[in-house]
Formats: C-alpha cells, sequence, structure tokens
C-alpha cells in the first residue's frame, strides 16, 4: 500500500535495538515498556461502575457494550471488591489482546481480577499508545513472547514488559493520534457506508426473491385470496397445495458411510463436509446416515427457527446426519430450488417455528409430519422456471455488486492499517510535525 497523502519520510533515521522495528527517526528514543507503564493494583472502588474490556470499543462501561450490542452481559454481584480499578486512559491487558492488541480504558470503573490494568509511568499521550497497541506489527511482538497451550492463557505483564517501545517526543505522539484520528475517522465511515450499501443491496435481493416467489413477476396479474392468513392474496391462476402432496420424504440409510458426508452452511447451501472442515470432528461410524442425491432437499430439523433449507446442488450421491430431513420432488414443484427460496420467507419461518416441537431456540425440531401440513402457492411449471430465471439473474447481479464492495472494504481495511502502523512507527511523518537540527540531535 502507498504512503497516505500528504505525508513524507523523516530526513534522518537509526537503526532501533527492537526486534520488531528495523529503523526509527534519529530523534525518537526506545524504553523498556515497565519503564513507560506499571500494573495498577489497587482494588475496585465502591462507587466504581463494571466495565467491559472489548477489542472493537477499548474499555467501557459494561451497560454501555450491552446497549451497542443489543444484547445482556452477565454481571458479577459476588467479591466485586476483589476487582481491578482502572482509570481513564489506562491499558487492559485481556485474555485475547494477542489477538487485537492492548485494550485503551476510555471510562473509570472496575473490571476482573484476572485482567492487568497499565497505568502511564510518565507523561504520554494515550491516544497514540492506543494506535501504537493495535498496530499489526506490535501485535506480532506481543504474540511473540508466549507460548499459548489454548487462546488466551498467560497473557500477562511479563508478556508486555518483553516487548520493547518506541517513545516519540511527546508533541509528536500528539500529532500522529491527531492525524490518525481524522484519517481513521475518514476511512471508518466510508467503510460504514460501503456496509450498510452491501446490507440494502441483500435486503432488495431478499425482496425481490420473495416477492417473485411468493407473487409471481406480471405486476399487473389478477389476484385472489389464497385462504390462508399468512400468504395472503396469490395470482388467480396459480393454486395451494399441502406440501405432503409436493414433497416425499427420502428415508435410504447408508449401509457402509463411505458415501461423502454432507452439511448444510447457511453461507454456502449444502457442500461436501471435508471441503470446508478438514479437522472437524465427525462421528465415528456414518453408518445408518441418510442418503442425498442431486436435487434433492436438505433440512437440519434441529434448526426450525431459522428455517435452512437447501437443494441439493452436488453432482453426487452423498449421506447427511440422521438429525437432517431429506426430501425428494413429489408432484407440482419441478425444481426444489424454487422451495428452499420459499422457506426463506419470514411467514415460512414463523409457521416452521410455531409448529415446531421444543422450548428452547436451538433445541427445537420441525417433524415431517408438521412440515407436510403446511401449503405452499404452485405457480405452472413455465412460470416456475421464469421466476428462478429471474432470481438467478437478480442473484447474479446483486452478489456481484456485493463482491465489488467487499474487495474495496477490503482495500480500505489494508489502507487503515498500514496508514496506522507507518504513522507510529515513523515511516512516514504526519503533517505539522517538525524535526529538530541535525546539529541539535548531535549535541543532545
Amino acid at each position: 500500500m502507498t504512503a497516505p497523502p500528504n505525508s513524507s519520510a523523516y530526513d534522518a533515521y537509526k537503526c532501533s535495538s527492537i526486534r520488531w522495528l528495523e529503523k526509527i527517526p534519529s530523534h525518537w528514543g526506545i524504553s523498556r515498556s515497565k519503564h513507560l507503564f506499571s500494573q495498577r493494583i489497587e482494588r475496585a472502588k465502591k462507587e466504581d461502575v463494571q466495565l467491559s474490556a472489548t477489542q472493537a470499543y477499548g474499555v467501557i462501561p459494561q451497560d454501555q457494550f450491552e446497549s451497542m450490542v443489543g444484547r445482556k452481559v452477565v454481571k458479577i454481584t459476588l467479591h466485586l471488591d476483589k476487582r481491578k480499578h482502572v482509570e481513564v486512559n489506562d491499558f487492559v491487558i485481556s485474555m485475547r489482546s494477542f489477538q487485537g492488541g492492548l485494550e485503551r480504558a476510555w471510562a473509570a470503573g472496575c473490571i476482573r481480577s484476572s485482567y492487568v490494568v497499565l497505568r502511564p509511568l510518565k507523561e504520554l499521550d494515550s491516544s497514540y499508545y492506543g494506535y501504537l497497541f493495535k498496530s499489526k506489527r506490535y501485535i506480532e511482538a506481543l504474540q511473540s513472547t508466549a507460548s499459548f497451550i489454548r487462546d488466551g492463557q498467560d497473557l500477562n505483564f511479563y508478556n508486555f514488559s518483553q516487548v520493547d517501545l518506541i517513545f516519540p517526543p511527546y508533541c509528536e505522539q500528539i500529532a500522529i493520534a491527531d492525524f490518525l484520528d481524522r484519517k481513521v475517522g475518514l476511512i471508518d465511515q466510508a467503510l460504514s457506508v460501503k456496509e450498510r450499501q452491501i446490507e440494502l443491496l441483500k435486503e432488495r435481493k431478499q425482496i425481490l426473491v420473495q416477492k417473485a416467489v411468493m407473487l409471481g413477476l406480471d405486476p399487473n396479474v389478477s389476484m385472489k385470496d389464497s385462504g390462508i392468513e399468512w400468504i395472503g392474496e396469490i395470482p388467480a391462476h396459480w393454486v395451494i397445495k399441502r406440501l405432503k402432496y409436493v414433497l416425499e420424504e427420502r428415508n435410504e440409510r447408508s449401509k457402509t458411510g463411505e458415501e461423502p458426508l454432507f452439511m448444510v452452511s447457511q453461507v454456502h447451501g449444502l457442500v461436501v463436509r471435508s471441503e470446508y472442515h478438514e479437522k472437524a470432528e465427525v462421528a465415528a461410524s456414518n453408518v445408518d446416515n441418510k442418503i442425498v442425491f442431486e436435487g434433492d432437499l436438505v433440512f437440519n430439523k434441529l434448526k426450525a427457527h431459522l428455517g435452512v433449507f437447501f437443494k441439493s446442488c452436488i453432482p453426487e450421491k452423498g449421506i447427511v446426519s440422521p438429525d437432517y430431513a431429506v426430501y425428494k420432488r413429489k408432484a407440482y414443484i419441478d425444481d426444489l430450488k424454487l422451495l428452499e427460496y420459499l422457506f426463506r420467507n419470514p411467514s415460512y419461518i414463523s409457521q416452521f417455528v410455531v409448529r415446531a416441537t421444543g422450548i428452547v431456540e436451538g433445541l427445537i425440531r420441525l417433524y415431517t409430519s408438521e412440515l407436510f401440513d403446511m401449503p405452499v402457492p404452485v405457480a405452472p411449471s413455465d412460470e416456475q422456471r421464469e421466476i428462478l430465471r429471474f432470481i438467478e439473474k437478480v442473484s447474479e447481479k446483486q452478489d456481484k455488486a456485493i463482491v465489488l464492495l467487499e474487495e474495496q472494504i477490503t482495500k480500505l481495511k489494508e489502507y487503515k492499517s498500514t496508514m496506522i502502523n507507518s504513522a507510529v512507527t515513523g515511516k512516514i511523518k504526519v503533517p505539522g510535525v517538525v524535526e529538530p537540527e541535525r546539529q541539535d540531535l548531535e549535541m543532545a
């Protein structure tokens, strides 16, 4: 990636004794990390609010985090006095810090005792070190200090102290942080716009697909009441059929278990498991698993709350878990891909949940008898083919646009990462920074 506009290199560099950096500006200092930060060992105060350490938002009040992510986090009510006190602009080493850098505290409060709290020892700019601790080169250096038995284990002050730090002049720390605040803010705005565009494209695609399978393609067609309240009106020349007349359950079982094992992926559809989960745990024996043929409709009965049905487009016979249901075409619907689209309609998903057996979401099961009792709108065969061609064309167009936006997002994120790394390590000189004269450096 190229350097950001309006930036340049420093006039003079020196070799760095820091193993994760080669060269730094000549007038920058190098310090042992424990000389810049020490552990804060204060226990929680009575008035402290509970904090959450997050990679996305830093260390913020737990209530604020809950509102941002839209879900509740279990609050600790016992032994609060044993939690650690945190001040604004401290940094926290959490169990996941080795994945995404140290977390800056944006609020004062208390945090779980297993975390390490770092307090600044010198006059330094927390915004600058916030960027430094999130830079790719620093995270790689931090990762190299420990051998983890499992993710996040034993990341502590010792690990932090093994990574020496650069120490630019205080005024430059502020200038670099201000520069990055502006540039990163603009990039994040652009990312948000593109991510929203992707959401809108997906919503648009879903609307067009659902309208096609429920109402057809002719906006001027005469309509009639389907007789089913949650389906509503359908084209007058369509009919309503119960699924027991459309589908037939396939109960053929594997005698050897040697056929390719299939699985349902909400992103990729029905796929060969080994191609997506090479090391995934599988049953000791696949004997008596259900057989699937190309063109069959496959459904994980335990995922009724998601309504995930997929037609098999795999040109070979395979097997699926006994927890899956396999259906073959019986009559009226020529291509079961049409039902795959239809069953993603919110009205059908709601009916799946209502008709399923179970209490806890994720553990409810939709039985074939309940599924087969459900009605579906059926168009003439030639119209079914037209609808599928339309959906294929719409999907191709929307998916191309989404891929293009995803590529732009990837490039923006790479640019953002490169810019942060370059600015905090001195590879570029940000606007407003004035270097000391060479003679001043030599006298120093």
